[in-house]
């Protein structure tokens, strides 16, 4: 079988993914869609960053594949297949399943015109749109994801991220410390951190005097991630409506380049 689309994947890649997602319920009709050509049809849209109905007519109804998309993004499917897939990945790699290291950032994208919910102005970036937090271990590995509204402060959007990585503190058993750059320094928030979650602070400083973009040791993991998220069109905008969707599109991301590394 040959890739009509550079976005899509392969047999190996899929068989992979298979045996992550949810099977074939047994009540109601039977399913009669082709699996594999729903996940290639949310990946077209993701890469391509098309609307759902210009999807090619090789892939089902833009209807029938959205209706995964969303059905996976509300029941957590997404997110727990990436999950699975960063231990995977990490043993491959020869590392433990869970990091003991791990960095925090943000990035601020603009929103598209007809988004209105949770969006807001970065007067930082002069930018109208969300803002992604993001915890990423030292292979560039997301651990976890939280978008916001652009006007959230860092460490308040970082208190949003960590307490949702504290809850799944089990998916993390290992993790000691986490590297933070000055934008989120501070001693009340550093200490919340510390007191509260229970993890170590690295906060690595810009050189003093430096202009513009610098590459900083132990964080530039996290520019690397935000690079390759950027190879997805559909990630460059948020055009989703719910920052829930913009979460799954960005779980959707790595786990496309997940299965490329195993397969």
């Amino acid at each position: 079988m040959s890739q009509a689309y550079t976005t899509e994947l392969t047999v190996e890649q899929y068989e992979l993914l298979a045996a992550l997602l949810p099977p074939e319920t047994k009540t109601g009709r039977p399913r009669t869609v082709k699996m594999m050509s729903v996940i290639q049809g949310i990946l077209y849209v993701l890469v391509s960053s098309c609307a759902w109905r210009l999807m090619p007519k090789e892939y089902p109804p833009s209807s029938t594949v959205y209706y995964y998309f969303s059905k996976w993004s509300k029941d957590g499917t997404w997110k727990r297949v990436h999950d699975h897939l960063v231990g995977w990945v990490r043993v491959a790699e020869d590392r433990y399943p869970s990091p003991s290291v791990a960095s925090i950032d943000s990035q601020t994208v603009p929103t598209a015109v007809m988004v209105s919910d949770s969006v807001g102005y970065d007067a930082g970036k002069k930018t109208k749109g969300r803002k992604r937090f993001t915890m990423v271990d030292t292979l560039g590995l997301l651990l976890m994801v939280k978008v916001v509204a652009a006007d959230v402060p860092e460490r308040d959007g970082a208190k949003q991220l960590l307490t949702k990585m504290k809850e799944e503190r089990h998916r993390v058993p290992r993790l000691t410390r986490i590297w933070f750059d000055g934008g989120f320094s501070g001693p009340d928030f550093l200490h919340w951190v510390m007191d509260v979650c229970h993890w170590i602070v690295d906060v690595v400083l810009r050189p003093n005097g430096s202009k513009g973009f610098v590459l900083l040791p132990k964080r530039w993991t996290v520019e690397r991630t935000y690079g390759w998220l950027h190879w997805c069109r559909r990630l460059n905008v948020d055009y989703e409506r719910l920052p829930a969707s913009s979460e799954a599109f960005i779980h959707i991301a790595m786990i496309r380049l997940m299965l490329r590394r195993l397969a």
